[in-house]
């Protein structure tokens, strides 16, 4: 328990509904009851309780908010401390005007992550699920929030507990050989080591096969979208977002620079980039756009082919198709409410069919069939989050492949006959790169630089 008092705004900042203030810490009860009227006290108050009334100033009796406080005594809260949360008119001069009262009583703003990094340091949640909580406030679909979710209740802790369980078994077991050779345990043979170990790298490796689209939920697919100027690429983006973010007309090169724009195509997270339409140009701004366009190309994830179905093939786009062809790249016909004009059969002969979708983004159709190339280019058509743990954080990534490599070299070394006390170093390696993953041996820098990424309040 820290021995401090923190307070912060927990909620966005601007104009809302309501604003709240969390305070926590040892003096949180004390210091509510010293700013807050209404008709008791709040330290006479059973835990999770909420009270109307009016915060009020100490010193003068001046009212200055009218809220509702909430009561959570240590140990049922957040934090595992005793906490107050006041909640209050959503204006910017309201909230600061009583986040400032609580301030002035002698406790102090809370660091960006302090009240997770609190429950974490208190023993609520382990580090894997603390980092989750970033995860949940920044999911951009349905699926990435559900994979967060499940990490904050402590389905990836609970795994990796497991097995560091059945870790500490193995090199006590190689303990009690080494140290007392003379008793009648199990023999421990260089075979048994080695089924132990390949077992904790499946699990391992079952747990890293989920990491490529665990990563892509999380954090989006960077897509670019191109295709010759008037071929509708902003048109699609606009069909895509549900929103007019792109201008659109029918003159060529209306767009300049890369415009982006997060959006959610059948749960799966897109950062879409518009780009400027590529071709030669002698208009100075619009070839900037052009050379943006080309640098989104090259480092985006997946490429969006924009091809208009009413036009033949020009040679740059039959350039720009044997550029993407060996890219993971879908191939959008666009217009087809137009007379068919293009050469479908060069495209096929050099895209899956799968890969290739006929569009029409002013009658709203093949959005969805969109939405399932993509689907099927980047998860095989097969995306479950009901029953997977996905691991997305690539700091557990780093990790989980570093204790596999160890349990590797722990295997090589027992089929090759190396003394069991040197296989063991391996065996214990595995182990500590686990505990880092949920937080039983790291240390303070690195606490400090994963909580620092929390927004204030949280």
């Amino acid at each position: 328990m820290m021995t401090d008092t923190i307070a912060a705004i927990s909620t966005p900042a601007g104009e809302g509904g309501i604003a709240v203030i969390r305070i926590s810490g040892p003096d949180s009860v004390g210091i509510a009851d010293r700013i807050f009227s209404y008709k008791g006290k709040l330290s006479d108050e059973p835990t999770h309780t909420v009270h109307y009334g009016h915060i009020t100033h100490p010193s003068t009796g001046e009212r200055i908010e009218e809220v509702l406080v909430t009561v959570m005594l240590a140990p049922r809260s957040f934090t595992t401390e005793d906490v107050v949360e006041i909640s209050c008119h959503g204006g910017i001069i309201s909230v600061k005007k009583v986040l400032d009262l609580v301030l002035e009583q002698g406790i102090r703003l809370a660091e960006p992550g302090e009240f997770t990094k609190r429950a974490f340091l208190n023993g609520r949640i382990d580090l894997a699920q603390a980092e989750a909580v970033i995860d949940l406030i920044r999911a951009k679909s349905d699926r990435a929030f559900k994979i967060a979710l499940k990490q904050v209740e402590g389905s990836l802790s609970k795994q990796v507990k497991q097995l560091r369980h059945r870790l500490v078994e193995l090199m006590a077991h190689i303990e009690v050989n080494i140290d007392y050779p003379e008793h009648d345990v199990e023999e421990l043979t260089n075979a048994y080591i080695r089924d132990k170990c390949s077992a904790a790298i499946d699990e391992l490796e079952k747990l890293l096969v989920t990491a490529e689209q665990g990563k892509i939920l999380r954090e989006g697919i960077v897509t670019a979208i191109v295709g010759r100027p008037n071929v509708g690429k902003s048109s699609l983006l606009n069909a895509l977002a549900q929103d007019n973010k792109a201008i659109v007309t029918d003159i060529p090169g209306t767009t300049r620079d890369v415009i982006e724009e997060y959006v959610n195509l059948n749960g799966i997270p897109l950062k879409l980039l518009d780009t400027a339409g590529l071709r030669e140009t002698e208009d100075v701004v619009e070839r900037i756009g052009v050379e943006r366009s080309r640098t989104a190309l090259t480092d985006a994830d997946l490429i969006v082919l924009v091809l208009n179905w009413n036009e033949p093939l020009h040679e740059d786009e039959k350039r720009l198709i044997e550029d993407v062809r060996d890219r993971q790249t879908v191939v959008v016909l666009n217009k087809t409410d137009l007379p068919q004009r293009t050469d479908v059969s060069y495209i096929e002969r050099r895209f899956p069919a799968e890969r290739i979708v006929r569009m029409s983004v002013k009658e709203q159709e093949g959005i969805e069939t969109l939405g399932r190339a993509i689907g099927e280019l980047f998860f095989g058509g097969q995306l479950e989050t009901n029953d997977m743990t996905y691991v997305s954080n690539v700091r557990h990534i780093h990790l989980l492949k570093r204790a596999k490599s160890a349990l590797e070299e722990a295997y090589r070394a027992a089929d090759e006959r190396v003394p069991i006390d040197m296989i063991q170093i391996d065996i214990r390696s595995s182990w500590e790169h686990l505990g880092e993953l949920v937080g039983d041996a790291v240390g303070e820098s690195l606490i400090d630089q994963i909580f620092s990424q929390f927004c204030l309040g949280k």
